[in-house]
């Protein structure tokens, strides 16, 4: 039951908007890791099935089964333990409840547990108390964390602002010459591609003052996305070269993905462009955002360009 209920805080943390349970660096990587979804499935959802059938078996007059089930959870223990040492290198907290339990479970076993005799004051605890676990988990996994999402739209958290209930919302603050956003958009577009859930990504313009033409490419965009291009702009710039984000050929990118250029040209010279893009670089600031390139998958802070497609995948997922 241990092991359940710690299952359960944890699947509760996979699914909300912000972890409830534990919500320190080492639990956020590991949840943000290649290894948290196998089969698309949240890792704690395996650790609740295996309990719950481990707490029915305690009733059953099924030794080897429970046997082979209970050295097969220590086994799988004991592999995700080494996992979060070499592999990952973190460690949940959550995790380091659930495993060892899992292991002194199957030590149990092993040792010559006996069925347990049904009764009456046996059933009249444990049936109810076991049935009523999942919903009321349910109810505060649905009743605490959705606040957090279903936010109002005058909220001063920039990132919050963005979120929409049942989409994942990736915010993406964006320089077109910085060499390193350029390096991993192409990784975040792979990613958003992969996953089978909706998605909704927010492109915020931070263009830096050390690269010269990132404020003229940051405006291109944002005239393109007025008449709904921005997608196609974004790509066609990232993957242009740096010498050509001039003010011509940002022009001559727009026309290539499909803007009108009379359009085009009169939100290059309305004021509210560049009022936009000060707005963007408020909300950078508002979210802490120290460095580029920065990106927020549903709540949780992305720095840097070294995250794989599997990482952001496993976390656009999550987000949902």
């Amino acid at each position: 039951m241990l092991g359940f209920g710690a299952s359960c805080a944890s699947s509760l943390d996979y699914m909300a908007a912000k972890p409830t349970f534990c919500a320190e660096s080492g639990c956020e990587t590991v949840r943000a890791s290649a290894w948290a979804h196998p089969l698309g499935i949240p890792m704690p959802f395996f650790g609740l099935v295996f309990f719950a059938v481990m707490v029915a078996l305690a009733f059953v007059p099924r030794p080897r089964l429970r046997m082979v089930l209970a050295l097969g959870g220590g086994a799988w223990a004991l592999a995700l333990i080494a996992l979060q040492a070499f592999v990952i290198g973190a460690w949940c907290k959550l995790c380091m409840i659930v495993d060892p339990i899992t292991i002194l479970l199957a030590i149990t076993v092993v040792a010559g547990a006996k069925t347990v005799k049904p009764s009456w004051r046996v059933g009249a605890l444990a049936v109810p108390a076991i049935a009523a676990l999942p919903i009321v988990f349910a109810v505060i996994g649905h009743g605490s964390p959705l606040p957090a999402v279903a936010v109002a739209p005058t909220t001063a958290d920039p990132i919050a602002r963005e979120q929409r209930l049942g989409v994942a919302t990736v915010v993406d603050f964006v320089d077109f010459e910085c060499p390193f956003c350029r390096r991993f958009a192409p990784t975040v577009d792979a990613a958003i591609a992969s996953v089978k859930v909706p998605v909704r990504l927010v492109r915020k313009m931070t263009p830096l003052k050390i690269h010269p033409h990132a404020m003229t490419a940051a405006i291109a965009w944002c005239c393109a996305d007025a008449q709904g291009k921005g997608e196609e702009m974004a790509k066609a710039l990232f993957a242009a070269p740096v010498d050509s984000l001039t003010p011509e050929g940002c022009g001559k990118i727009a026309v290539e993905v499909g803007c009108d250029l009379e359009k085009y040209r009169r939100t290059l010279a309305d004021p509210a462009t560049r009022e936009r893009i000060k707005r963007d670089a408020a909300d950078a600031k508002a979210a802490g955002v120290r460095g580029l390139p920065t990106i927020f998958i549903g709540m949780q802070g992305m720095g840097g360009s070294d995250y794989d497609q599997a990482t952001l995948a496993a976390a656009i997922t999550r987000a949902i």
